[in-house]
């Protein structure tokens, strides 16, 4: 497959135009000619050197990532940013990168694989950032209680340990989530009606915020949050009939 095209797919699936005004990242492809050919596409959260490595030993001709390089911009090519750089141009590797939209996609994002693992229905855009959303909400299954809310959550990231700021219901209703760095999302949870905050990590003052609120925050952890985007980006691409693979770097953050 073409590079361009693999690309233009995924910016349609994603929307990523949608986002440009709003996210720091510089979504769509970050490094590498378009008119390139693509047999291995690699899927990680992150675009590191460790990734990058990966993906070269599998053989790939492009890295699709979370988290990318290019954060408003590049003033230098130096220390890490080169060897980074420098490890996509010398194994001729491209990197295409979805932070935002990627968090927000309704079906794809890494909130609705979420909401999919936890079983919640009536699923809705949640999480407002301008005119776009980042995350999603839900109605929880009946009678679930917040321990089995967060059981769930440690299996299905693979044991992450799960931190819990207690100070809503214990029987469940309406979950809101925002993965990676959502707490300040706490108001807006609140506002619709949720009793519980799913996201990655927190800021010291969301503990105060949340007892205050009478809600459940639940962190699960940033980069154990944000797996389930890209592993949904790989099924895509399979189905494409691309070669794919995936590649774990957990940070325990």
């Amino acid at each position: 497959m073409e590079l361009s095209e693999l690309v233009d797919r995924l910016d349609d699936r994603l929307d990523t135009d949608a986002y440009s005004d709003v996210d720091a990242s510089a979504n769509g492809l970050q490094v590498g000619p378009r008119e390139a050919t693509v047999d291995h596409a690699a899927f990680a959260v992150d675009a590191a050197v460790a990734t990058i490595t990966d993906a070269a030993d599998a053989g790939a001709g492009v890295l699709v990532t979370h988290h990318g390089l290019s954060w408003g911009g590049i003033e230098r090519v130096t220390d890490r940013q080169y060897d980074r750089i420098a490890a996509l141009v010398d194994n001729d590797i491209a990197l295409y990168v979805s932070h935002l939209p990627l968090d927000g996609h309704q079906e794809l994002g890494n909130a609705a694989v979420l909401a999919d693992q936890l079983g919640l229905t009536d699923a809705e855009p949640f999480g407002t950032m301008g005119p776009v959303t980042v995350g999603q909400q839900g109605t929880a299954p009946a009678s679930m209680t917040r321990g089995e809310l967060t059981a769930t959550l440690e299996s299905e990231l693979e044991g992450e340990t799960v931190q819990v700021l207690d100070f809503g219901p214990t029987d469940i209703e309406r979950v809101a989530i925002v993965t990676g760095s959502g707490t300040d999302w706490l108001d807006e949870a609140r506002e619709v009606g949720a009793d519980t905050l799913i996201t990655g990590e927190g800021k010291q003052q969301v503990y105060h915020r949340a007892r205050e609120a009478g809600l459940n925050v639940v962190l699960a952890g940033h980069y154990a949050t944000e797996t389930g985007g890209v592993q949904r980006l790989q099924k895509l691409a399979d189905d494409w009939g691309l070669s794919t693979s995936y590649h774990s770097h957990p940070t325990g953050l």
